[in-house]
């Protein structure tokens, strides 16, 4: 059996000008990186606007869900039906791609290529927002070295450096040692480029100068007084904004069976919003007919922040929604340990399919009709496969097999039908809050509405920085929940569909560019660390230049 990237090395790729031609671009509207990717640089104006499907899923298991699998072999599925899809994902992070989860490009033959250039440097987008972050933070420790205008208090610095790597050993850290040229000695740390602030900012500008005018936002720290620091107070914006001029440009590639795919922006959604640019989606809107574009993680992370801060900021709403979950995950949901997952166990599967009912409950509520794809696996037996579809008809939902792994588009030719059978359901988009409420009533919506804590607990840390937030005027600021992408509660290890649980927030951070505040929930860290055994160790490269091991 092939591995991913034999079966993408195998394939012919079509030239990038002859996919950008499918969706009208011509030559002069894009900036070819090669001959297999492009930046759409000047995007007509089409003045329609095209139907969004997003794809979440259960909440993820170590048995995998595919839900980018499912989201580009249901692209091809609308290639194969007539349709005039597009495609739109987000950017793999080189963290997880070297750390525990592997490549980010799908799976078997429904891929986005070329995979090894997508999940490596691709275009250079998050080295520039990686470099934008790091020249923001080198500005705000020259104005405290070279006099401190602003009376910047060095223990109230609150922005971090990042790189684009799990590095558990920067998540704390001591600089400006060494004496007075060297500067001003204080506590920092790295985040994660995927977790970074400019990275959520970048993804929620649509142009040029909305990224600029968001930069300009940022609040990097405070002063003696209290008062809050921002991007634009120590005039960076602007030079901010010129290294990522380029990387604002959403990336076209293709599918395995040339359907156009727009991947840009990484952000990750059990830390940050898990959403691809708004940029990419204003474009994908206006080129496609459907635009099939997915959310981070379960429905419980990327697909509410997709709603309550994506949707609401554009003035977008999907018109339906597919709900990727796989007999596996759903048995480890209801307590079957990994290496027994490929025994037939429908009583371990009943147990488990109380995960996929609260997510297709939580669907529902936000007023989206509502497809369950089942991703199939060799080792499902058709009891297994009966179960989980007959359990999601009862409550009123389509579940269907999905074989896109083994069969590309003509394996999701069933799901596709599905899908659009869906939305002949209009859709009435419903938010978990409103933006007048405080942030602790947000954040308890959120807890009790999406994840049915029972209660929330805020530490006294996150008590203090709420109300400093709410004093500075950002308490109508959307939430971003930080928490395990494992669980509806903070503990990964409480697997299926818990209730009467206390959700406890440790943490409130304000992500001043990106408009919202971040509320961090658990032990969730923003700069994640290596596996025992990490994916790097498997990746090499020939004397040749082909890649092998990545996925």
């Amino acid at each position: 059996m092939k591995t991913d990237i034999e079966i993408a090395q195998s394939t012919t790729i079509k030239p990038i000008a002859e996919i950008a031609a499918k969706l009208g671009l011509s030559p002069q509207d894009i900036s070819p990186f090669g001959h297999f990717k492009a930046k759409i640089t000047s995007p007509p104006k089409t003045g329609k606007q095209g139907k969004i499907i997003l794809v979440t899923a259960i909440s993820p298991t170590p048995a995998g869900e595919g839900k980018t699998t499912t989201t580009v072999g249901l692209g091809d599925a609308f290639s194969r039906l007539g349709k005039k899809p597009v495609i739109c994902l987000r950017e793999p992070s080189l963290g997880p791609v070297f750390g525990m989860k592997g490549g980010a490009t799908g799976g078997g033959y429904a891929q986005v290529v070329p995979m090894e250039d997508i999940n490596l440097h691709f275009t250079g987008d998050l080295h520039a927002i990686t470099t934008a972050n790091n020249l923001l933070a080198a500005l705000l420790d020259n104005h405290i070295q070279q006099g401190n205008v602003l009376g910047i208090d060095p223990r109230q610095v609150v922005f971090k450096r990042a790189m684009d790597m799990n590095d558990r050993q920067l998540r704390y850290i001591t600089g400006g040692l060494g004496g007075k040229p060297n500067g001003t000695p204080r506590e920092d740390g790295f985040d994660i480029t995927a977790a970074s602030e400019v990275m959520a900012t970048f993804c929620l500008s649509e142009n040029i100068a909305d990224l600029k005018k968001n930069l300009a936002n940022i609040v990097v720290a405070y002063t003696f007084a209290g008062k809050p620091v921002t991007a634009g107070d120590l005039q960076a914006a602007g030079a901010m904004a010129a290294l990522l001029k380029e990387a604002i440009a959403p990336n076209l590639v293709q599918t395995l069976e040339g359907t156009p795919a727009i991947i840009h922006g990484g952000p990750f959604a059990n830390i940050a919003h898990g959403c691809n640019t708004a940029a990419a989606t204003r474009i994908s809107l206006q080129l496609g007919d459907y635009v099939l574009t997915e959310a981070g993680f379960g429905a419980d992370l990327g697909a509410e922040k997709f709603i309550n801060i994506k949707c609401r900021r554009m003035g977008i709403a999907p018109s339906a929604v597919v709900l990727v979950a796989t007999v596996r995950a759903l048995k480890y949901h209801g307590g079957v340990e990994k290496d027994a997952l490929n025994t037939e166990n429908v009583a371990a599967l009943e147990i488990g399919m109380a995960n996929l009912r609260r997510h297709i409950e939580n669907v529902k509520n936000f007023g989206v009709p509502c497809v369950v794809a089942l991703n199939n696996f060799p080792t499902d037996t058709p009891a297994e496969i009966e179960y989980v579809k007959s359990a999601a008809e009862k409550l009123g939902v389509k579940c269907v097999l999905s074989e896109v792994f083994a069969k590309g588009g003509e394996g999701g030719v069933p799901l596709a039908n599905a899908v659009l059978e869906a939305m002949n359901t209009p859709a009435e988009l419903k938010f978990t809050y409103e933006p007048e409420q405080s942030l602790k009533e947000k954040i308890t919506a959120v807890a009790k509405k999406i994840y049915r804590a029972a209660d929330v607990a805020f530490s006294p840390e996150a008590t203090s920085q709420m109300r400093r937030l709410e004093r500075l005027g950002y308490d109508k600021s959307p939430i971003c929940m930080a928490k395990t992408q494992y669980s509806f509660t903070d503990n990964a290890k409480k697997l299926g569909a818990p209730e009467g649980f206390t959700l406890t927030i440790r943490q409130i951070r304000l992500s001043a560019g990106a408009g919202f505040v971040v509320a961090l929930a658990g032990d969730i860290m923003t700069m994640p660390g290596l596996p025992k055994i990490p994916s790097a160790q498997n990746i090499d490269v020939n004397s040749d230049g082909v890649i092998s091991g990545l996925f």
